[in-house]
């Protein structure tokens, strides 16, 4: 019993000092691993106080796990073999060596150390994870006259290309409408130079022409506000519609209207005034007659012309041209005379203008008729100015610009004597010219017609001589305004 007793015993101590010792083997094999971690870790920690992280890249280019100075030399290789390809909107491409405008890179390890030194050294674990993209300013040069040359050279900038064209209002028949803008193919050297410039910079070793917008450029489109609101304002002036009465009416709309009308380079919209101002003067040279040949037919049935004088329409095209500039800012639709000078108005917008009343005076014949109506009620024969630049009677159609009884008709004054000519005294004056042309009676004429204003001294200074009794009939017949017809 008693060595059964020790036996059991025995086990029991055997069994407890083995799994003492399996624990201490695996806490010392753990500790163990944890010291090799650990000064691993803080090698590679040492390393890294040194090396610029993994998934570390330098202004775009790779340098990870780098020193300083392994860095920098990956940065001066990449600039002395930089070259960089232009790439045109056509498929075409330039390149340039950097060698060739001189490219040259500032050293950058003072930059880069500066970058390491603010690494977390300890932080390794969690760069392995994610990239780092460090800026640190390359300083890149190079010759921009050698640059400009090569560009030149190479014909680059396309100076025979095509400029860009801005969207603009464009008049289509019926109403102004967005014309779309179009895009040329000649570069802007100010634009391809900026670009160059920050593509070299940057050591960026493409420069696509069309991305980078190097073309010339509209500077609006089909989409900008401002050619939609200069369109929306040109289609408001174009609704204007002035319709001149004038016998036959004279439209003034769109059609014309549309072509006075411009835009700026800022889309500011203006009306051409010059062009306002020429439709005017045509205008008024198709349909003012004072002064123009007329032809017609007298009492007598004989064919004849007349022209100069003051008698007529005459538009006033000044008045006019502010009213249409009115009507057109306003989009108005108006019907109208036209605006005409004082006095510039005549009896008829048909030929003869004069109408069915005037009187008229037959030179060739020495004879003269008053017509009211188309019906002759008074003529007589005449004597007119003698047949000499400074007394002959004057062709042309003028008007009665006035009546008076009992004038005393002066001439002009004789040098020689510092006297008038001649003092007349007329008992009916009806004025035919500011310049002292007019009718009136002449109770010193023995007779009246025929060729006798051919004798000097019977023939008159201008005027119309008539016997008295006819005078005092067309006095008192004849009223002020009434045209009056001159001719041979």
């Amino acid at each position: 019993m008693y060595g059964k007793k020790k036996r059991k015993s025995g086990k029991k101590i055997t069994g407890d000092n083995g799994k003492g010792r399996t624990k201490r083997i695996v806490l010392y094999c753990a500790a163990g691993t944890l010291a090799v971690l650990l000064l691993l870790y803080l090698g590679i920690s040492f390393y890294f106080s040194s090396h610029l992280f993994f998934n570390t890249s330098l202004d775009g280019y790779d340098c990870s796990g780098k020193t300083a100075s392994q860095a920098e030399e990956i940065l001066q290789k990449r600039a002395a073999e930089y070259e960089l390809k232009i790439i045109s909107k056509d498929g075409k491409s330039y390149v340039i060596p950097g060698q060739d405008i001189d490219v040259s890179m500032k050293n950058n390890e003072a930059s880069i150390e500066k970058v390491i030194g603010e690494q977390n050294a300890f932080a390794w674990i969690a760069a392995l994870f994610e990239k780092h993209n460090q800026e640190i300013s390359l300083e890149i040069s190079y010759n921009a006259e050698k640059a400009d040359s090569i560009i030149s050279a190479q014909d680059i900038l396309n100076e025979e290309g095509t400029e860009s064209v801005s969207a603009y209002p464009k008049y289509d028949g019926t109403q102004f409408v967005v014309e779309p803008e179009v895009y040329g193919t000649k570069v802007d050297g100010e634009m391809l130079k900026e670009k160059m410039d920050k593509a070299v910079k940057s050591l960026n070793p493409s420069l696509d022409l069309e991305k980078e917008e190097c073309y010339s450029t509209p500077k609006y489109t089909s989409e900008s506000e401002e050619v939609k609101a200069a369109c929306d304002l040109m289609n408001q002036y174009c609704k204007t519609s002035i319709t001149y009465t004038m016998g036959e009416d004279v439209v003034l709309d769109k059609n014309t209207i549309s072509g006075w009308l411009h835009t700026d380079e800022n889309m500011n919209v203006s009306i051409d005034e010059n062009a306002v101002k020429s439709w005017l003067e045509e205008f008024g040279n198709k349909y003012d007659t004072v002064g123009v040949t007329r032809n017609f037919t007298t009492p007598t049935g004989k064919s004849a012309t007349v022209s100069g004088g003051t008698y007529g329409w005459s538009i006033d095209e000044d008045t006019e041209f502010t009213a249409i500039l009115d009507a057109v800012k306003k989009g108005e639709t108006l019907s109208k005379e036209p605006a005409y000078y004082i006095g510039g108005e005549a009896a008829s917008h048909t030929m003869p203008d004069w109408g069915t009343t005037f009187a008229e005076v037959d030179l060739s014949q020495q004879h003269m008729w008053y017509v009211k109506d188309g019906a002759v009620q008074l003529e007589t024969d005449v004597v007119t100015g003698e047949p000499i630049p400074s007394m002959i009677t004057p062709e042309g159609v003028y008007s009665i610009l006035e009546k008076s009884l009992d004038e005393v008709l002066v001439g002009e004054t004789n040098p020689a004597t510092g006297q008038p000519i001649y003092r007349t005294p007329v008992d009916y004056w009806m004025r035919v010219t500011w310049t002292g042309i007019g009718f009136h009676d002449a109770n010193w004429q023995s007779a009246f017609g025929g060729t006798l204003n051919q004798i000097h001294g019977i023939g008159s200074h201008g005027c119309i001589n008539m016997p008295v009794d006819k005078a005092a009939a067309l006095y008192d017949m004849i009223e002020i305004g009434t045209p009056v017809v001159i001719h041979y």
